[in-house]
């Protein structure tokens, strides 16, 4: 059975951090960012918790080079992708059964 790896944004509760990142379990890494596993890190020094966008792909090659795509793009470009697949910017999560 092949992976699926992800590509996915999060934000704060005013929506004005952003932090992308990769994974192969979004579930997991995404509770893992809520609940400050890492305490010093981004995400936990900002409060970035709310899921607003993510991609899938079957290759890790592909999935890196987007990350890599979405973080070397401007905010307003980054706000644009958001905006376009997650106009309302709910949490995500709560959409993959959390």
């Amino acid at each position: 059975m092949p992976k699926t790896y992800y590509v996915y944004i999060l934000t704060n509760k005013t929506n004005k951090v952003l932090y992308v990142g990769v994974t192969n379990n979004l579930e997991k890494r995404v509770f893992e960012h809520k609940n400050n596993i890492s305490e010093k890190s981004f995400t936990a020094t900002y409060n970035v918790h709310k899921l607003v966008s993510f991609e899938e792909t079957s290759d890790i090659n592909s999935a890196l080079n987007r990350e890599k795509q979405i973080k070397a793009g401007s905010r307003q470009k980054k706000l644009d992708l958001i905006n376009k697949v997650n106009p309302e910017w709910k949490d995500l999560l709560a959409g993959l059964g959390y």
